[in-house]
């Protein structure tokens, strides 16, 4: 696979050639969509950690930063059943920052978004740890035969934003929750830290996108699928006054160290890589990005991980030149589970490949009212890395 990777990388920049530059220090090159190099050979990415990490600091400075917006939440969520709508999958930083928020003295509500193909372990990791705090948990279920189609249609599509109505549909959830009960507040477990930051060109999500998709290549009616309009974006994060909060941000979170706690605390289990927990999107991660578009989304985290002195950047690289593991049951499971005879399969993978750009989006609606999203980001309305990726203009990869 890494020789997959190393030819798609040629063909990442379409009317580029990557002229092989590698930042200095973490793992991003120029094969790397919107990555472009300071002087002293530090990657462009690394300057937007660099400056998220000024904006949001640990320490002393990161605890008194924190414990405001706990004050503002608990203010807020006065007189109210919950303070705060906190998002969770059974992964390691949602799992921890329930823990976080509790032990501050919160009140969340746990909000999941069930698309029908979590892994038990996942499973069982939110009801081990949100019994153990004793959080009451919603769970908005989607009709399993409805989301299947939504993926085939997307792999189907030719592009490579397979995972992108679940982004969506995460977040809609999450506002819906947070509209339904009257909570001014929304907590994600994010840390750019742990993650770095997903280039555009690798991904991009917005409800009209996921629609016309669907529409192109889709059979079976989104009824129960929590797509998110423009419109309906714009209300709740410019007029709803809800504000989104990534707590982790504040924290000096160690992703190791925290699922040592984790599974001495909660009994929480791991399951074996960052964005693992949820079947189809390990299949994503492992099988369908390097094998078919030659991408390794590894680096994103490995790099952060470089950026935060977390990993030297020869430790991060050693992992990084070992191929993805792919599993073959799970392979099985996702081509049986989605309909494909082997046959169907190996022409989808073989097909040419198409961009988000092929589609309708509401990109350049993004682009046009970047102000307002810049104004939002400035309120904690949006995240920064919504406004850095999906408001400015950036070439087609």
């Amino acid at each position: 696979m890494t020789e997959a990777r190393d030819r798609a990388a040629m063909t990442n920049r379409e009317g580029t050639t990557p002229s092989g530059q590698t930042c200095r220090r973490c793992l991003y090159d120029d094969s790397i969509p919107g990555t472009t190099f300071e002087s002293d050979g530090i990657c462009s990415y690394c300057v937007l950690h660099d400056v998220m990490d000024a904006q949001y600091p640990t320490g002393q400075a990161g605890e008194s930063a924190l414990q405001s917006v706990v004050d503002q939440m608990k203010a807020a969520g006065r007189e109210k059943e919950f303070d705060c709508i906190l998002g969770v999958s059974g992964g390691c930083d949602s799992s921890y920052l329930a823990h976080v928020m509790v032990e501050r003295g919160l009140r969340p509500l746990a909000v999941h978004f069930d698309n029908t193909w979590a892994s038990p372990t996942a499973t069982n990791n939110i009801y081990t740890v949100l019994d153990s705090l004793k959080l009451p948990l919603e769970t908005l279920v989607v009709d399993n035969r409805e989301y299947d189609d939504i993926y085939r249609a997307f792999i189907e599509s030719g592009v490579r934003d397979i995972e992108a109505a679940t982004d969506i549909g995460f977040m809609s959830t999450l506002y819906q929750a947070a509209e339904r009960h009257g909570v001014k507040y929304i907590v994600e477990g994010h840390s750019f830290r742990t993650e770095g930051v997903s280039p555009l060109g690798w991904l991009y999500m917005d409800g009209r996108y996921i629609k016309e998709v669907h529409r192109q290549h889709g059979t079976v009616p989104m009824n129960t699928f929590p797509n998110m309009p423009f419109a309906r974006f714009v209300k709740w994060a410019a007029f709803s006054g809800i504000r989104r909060l990534r707590p982790l941000y504040w924290l000096d979170y160690d992703k190791e160290a925290t699922k040592r706690f984790l599974t001495s605390e909660y009994g929480w289990e791991w399951y074996g890589g960052h964005h693992l927990e949820n079947r189809f999107t390990a299949f994503y991660h492992t099988y369908f990005l390097p094998q078919r578009f030659g991408i390794d989304m590894r680096v994103n985290e490995l790099s952060g991980r470089v950026r935060s002195g977390q990993l030297t950047r020869e430790e991060a690289k050693a992992e990084y030149d070992l191929d993805p593991v792919v599993d073959p049951e799970l392979l099985a499971m996702v081509k049986k589970r989605l309909g494909y005879t082997e046959e169907r399969w190996e022409d989808l993978m073989s097909a040419p490949h198409r961009h988000y750009t092929d589609y309708p989006t509401y990109k350049r609606t993004f682009e046009r009212f970047r102000f307002l999203f810049w104004l939002l980001y400035k309120f904690n309305r949006v995240p920064k890395t919504f406004y850095v990726k999906f408001c400015k203009k950036s070439p087609r990869h």
